[in-house]
């Protein structure tokens, strides 16, 4: 039987974004029906991660134009064009005079060119000896030190908090989400996809069994260590030690929003910051929907999260206002600065590793590192 047009257009669809064994589905095609080819329409959508698929799709069309113009073949590509290609984006440049791409972004550009091959069972022309070669010296040539974000410590942290909006409508909707948002990418090390992706479904009010102190528990979905999902990971945020940073009382003051008939009434009602706790009593009832929703200037919430880039201009934004400089901020400064803040309380990389939810111990030694360079430093036993 034939594939419905809608299932067909999206196997070409994917066929020009991601590697899928085509060649396999070819077999089963003869088997299929309505219900089966929805099923597995559905699938193949989430093969790759949009964000990956549309960097590929982006990259593709960049070598298809210029195979174009170049009057080569894209499609199979000569493994020689592939390197001559390389080596032209890698010597581009912007207005500035700093190259175009960085070594990261060719190496996507070849990956994305791989796939599409794979896409269609060929060959794959990044494998030859001269694209390695290409990449490894562009590489080598730019041997420059990646770019970091500078993490975010607790005074800065403390300081992003400070250059919240007002209270009071319509400020105080995004005044209670931001500052959720900071606290939770804090204090649970996540990512900024990780951040956008939470639903309200997925936190948790519970009460630590030793203390007796309530606390958050946050299931995240798809994350860069677990692409399916399956095997949930559970990030724990404790009470803190104070009302402006405790993540509990932030998330009972963004859940009063949500369930609100009224927040505009609510919000004009409220004051300056409270000072004490709120958290201890506070069970709140099913809530379902994207736990950060986007927010306009006039407190109107929308219905779909926010995107990573939104999460990522929300530190920048707050680090501007707090006159810090917001090219050295992002949305990775929460993550890196759970790490490297956590280094200098004295956390072992274990610990670190458990919570950040690490699994190679070199990317935590890192922070340590930047925490305190003299930590298990044979430089301290010279005697100078």
């Amino acid at each position: 039987m034939t594939l419905p047009e809608p299932v067909r257009a999206e196997l070409d669809r994917v066929r020009h974004a991601a590697p899928v064994d085509f060649a396999a589905l070819e077999q089963v095609r003869r088997r299929f029906d309505d219900e089966q080819a929805e099923a597995l329409s559905g699938y193949l959508r989430a093969a790759q991660s949009a964000n990956t698929v549309r960097a590929y799709r982006s990259d593709w069309v960049g070598w298809a134009a210029w195979c174009e113009a170049e009057g080569r073949v894209a499609l199979p590509a000569d493994p020689v064009d592939v390197a001559v290609y390389l080596a032209v984006a890698a010597d581009a440049t912007k207005p500035d005079g700093s190259p175009a791409f960085g070594p990261s972004t060719l190496e996507r550009k070849a990956a994305a060119i791989a796939a599409v091959h794979a896409a269609g069972g060929l060959p794959s022309p990044t494998r030859s000896d001269v694209v390695r070669l290409t990449l490894r010296g562009i590489r080598r040539t730019r041997q420059a030190q990646p770019r970091r974000k500078r993490p975010v410590l607790l005074g800065t942290l403390e300081a992003l908090l400070a250059e919240l909006p007002p209270p009071g409508w319509p400020t105080g909707m995004a005044r209670r989400r931001d500052a959720l948002l900071l606290l939770v990418g804090f204090a649970g090390a996540l990512r900024r996809s990780e951040l956008a992706a939470v639903a309200l479904e997925d936190v948790t009010v519970d009460v630590d069994p030793r203390t007796h102190e309530p606390l958050l528990l946050v299931e995240l979905g798809v994350t860069k260590t677990d692409r399916t999902g399956v095997h949930r990971q559970r990030v724990v945020l404790p009470r803190g030690a104070r009302r402006p940073t405790c993540p509990v009382c932030a998330f009972a003051d963004w859940a009063d929003v949500l369930t609100a008939p009224d927040p505009r009434a609510l919000l004009d009602g409220e004051g300056g910051p409270e000072a004490t706790h709120r958290c201890h009593s506070y069970r709140p009832g099913p809530l379902r929907g994207p736990l950060f929703p986007s927010v306009s200037k006039h407190g109107r919430m929308g219905g779909r999260s926010m995107s990573d880039r939104a999460v990522s201009d929300v530190v920048k934004r707050y680090a501007a206002k707090a006159g810090l400089d917001p090219a050295l901020f992002g949305g990775h400064s929460l993550r890196a600065g759970f790490a490297t803040q956590a280094a200098l309380g004295g956390a072992s990389d274990r610990e670190i590793m458990r919570q950040g939810r690490w699994t190679n111990p070199r990317t935590v030694h890192r922070y340590i590192r930047t925490a305190n360079p003299l930590e298990d430093n044979a430089v301290t036993r010279l005697g100078l």
